[in-house]
């Protein structure tokens, strides 16, 4: 971790970011009824509801069958199809192309298809016991898991965009909703008129940032919980209306929320090197001290848990990890384009709060979340911005365009460019300033007198790119001029690290040094070029 003169990531993305938007991102939502959540409450939804002589889970499967046909008869009459997914299938693909198709159609709200998968899932089973006094046997329900097939819906909402419903279809009929808050955003922009760049699973500009946040902000229960009770309306059901009446209805309770905030970078160039060197920087970021400082939790030797920094790499994309509990704050580079920062809570009672989706609980949650989100880039911290210093790099070291005028580069290790910033750093001291007479003569001293034939309109044109590269400034009312803060630290860097780091680098590890010569520099490239040697003969290729 750098000292505490560093900059935190949150500052050093202050005057680097094009967008920041902060909202709800995935939420998985548990759909069940309440009473039918424990053994002794099917007995009596069997036995006092539906009449039945005793309790055994022999009578569900007439439910259940009943309940397929109506889902067959429904896909059938509408036209939907019907995919079984293969193992090992990603489902995102499929839908993903279904969505394709649908929105080529100009689809707005629709079923795109239904797919078809195996899951373990937890089902009540008839258990056998016997009566202590008597010896007699009887049934007795009881938890278990089974391999269920479940229905996911896969649909489209005119309001939140694409979602999909995972429907079990054996008893007690649990459902599973998954929505997306940036998609909500991105339809509610469209319905508005405001004209926005889609980033994957977020925005990469808009043209009303803050009406865009604010879409965010009201993204509540109330509304989450619309979109869930329209599409149960849709879809068959597996409770008849009378046992609706009885109570037997859905309840909805937050199984996983993730809260995001994204920061979209002004130099997506530098994007990835950014977060590399906040990976680098803060390994140490998930020890106990800290992760209670982002969550506001008090972590202690009974804190259930690991508490680490992951670095985890997908593809060639890494991302930063942290754990608290069964809750996880992962932190990325998404799309070479913006910072994600994403709290995702599995557990809303890691935090004492309760799961079912309410307004008070969605509040607290979005608290916690967004809270940790913005405390993490806090606490991180860096010892350098490379992100400025790519930009600082391409002001010298590339043509720009000031004040209305054109100025040609300052390209490093140029012999010219080293020879003028050499000369500048000469006149720090100098009260009055300089003339391009007195830059003419100094550069004599680092060019070898080749200055002295240098006409004027040349140093004319070497002190218009120096000033419009802000490395001078002129003196007003006269015709000289003073070097800057920043040009003294550029010309010092320039020249320094120049005559003292490359060209003396490049000497050590060159193929014609001396065998033998160049230190431990030279040694170690030696045994890179042997290593990638070795590992090409290993692989069979052609040096």
């Amino acid at each position: 971790m750098s000292s505490c003169a560093s900059p935190s990531v949150a500052e050093i993305l202050r005057s680097h970011v094009t967008l920041e938007l902060e909202g709800i991102d995935r939420m998985y939502l548990n759909v069940y009824v309440p009473k039918l959540q424990y053994p002794g409450g099917v007995a009596t939804f069997l036995r006092y509801h539906r009449g039945a002589q005793y309790a055994s889970s022999v009578l569900l499967q007439p439910i259940s069958d009943a309940f397929i046909s109506k889902m067959d008869a429904f896909t059938t009459a509408r036209q939907i199809p019907v995919v079984t997914f293969r193992k090992g299938q990603r489902k995102d693909d499929v839908a993903k192309e279904a969505l394709a198709a649908f929105t080529k159609a100009g689809g707005t709200e629709g079923i795109l298809f239904v797919g078809k998968a195996q899951e373990k899932t937890p089902v009540i089973r008839t258990e056998k016991r016997h009566n202590p006094r008597t010896g007699r046997p009887y049934p007795w329900l009881v938890w278990s898991t089974a391999m269920v097939n479940h229905w996911y819906w896969y649909a489209v909402d005119r309001d939140f965009g694409p979602f999909f419903l995972k429907v079990c279809s054996y008893f007690p009929y649990t459902v599973k909703v998954c929505l997306n808050g940036h998609e909500y955003l991105k339809r509610q922009l469209v319905h508005a008129g405001i004209a926005f760049e889609a980033l994957d699973n977020g925005l990469l500009s808009c043209a009303d940032p803050q009406r865009a946040q604010a879409i965010c902000d009201r993204l509540s229960a109330a509304t989450i919980e619309r979109l869930v009770r329209k599409w149960l309306r849709v879809l068959p059901s597996p409770f008849c209306p009378t046992d609706t009446r009885a109570g037997y209805r859905y309840a909805v309770s937050v199984l996983q929320a993730e809260f995001s905030l994204t920061h979209v970078l002004d130099r997506p160039a530098t994007g990835r090197q950014f977060f590399e060197e906040v990976i680098r920087e803060n390994l140490d970021i998930g020890r106990p001290s800290q992760v209670q400082l982002l969550f506001h939790r008090r972590v202690t030797r009974r804190t259930p848990g690991r508490f680490r920094t992951r670095v985890i790499t997908e593809g060639v994309t890494p991302s930063l990890h942290l754990d608290y509990k069964r809750s996880r704050i992962k932190q990325y580079h998404k799309e070479g384009r913006a910072l994600r920062t994403e709290t995702t809570i599995n557990n809303t009672r890691d935090f004492g709060i309760g799961r079912r989706l309410s307004r008070d609980n969605l509040a607290a949650l979005r608290r916690i979340g967004f809270h940790a989100n913005r405390r993490l880039l806090e606490v991180e911290r860096l010892s350098h911005d490379c992100a400025v210093g790519d930009t600082v790099f391409t002001q010298l070291h590339r043509p720009i365009v000031a004040q209305g005028q054109r100025a040609s580069a300052l390209r490093f290790g140029e012999p010219r460019v080293q020879a003028l910033l050499s000369a500048l750093v000469l006149f720090r001291l100098v009260p009055r300033g300089f003339s391009h007479r007195d830059l003419k003569a100094h550069l004599a001293l680092f060019t070898t007198g080749e200055a002295m034939t240098i006409s004027a309109g040349r140093m004319t044109y070497d002190l218009r790119r120096l000033r419009l590269h802000r490395l001078i400034t002129r003196i007003p009312k006269t015709h000289r001029y003073q070097l800057t803060d920043f040009g003294l630290r550029a010309a010092l860097f320039s020249t320094r690290s120049y005559a003292r780091l490359i060209r003396p680098g490049l000497a050590l590890v060159t193929p014609d040094r001396t065998p033998g010569s160049g230190g431990a520099l030279r040694h170690s490239f030696q045994q890179l070029e042997r290593a990638m040697d070795t590992w090409c003969n290993a692989a069979k290729l052609a040096a």
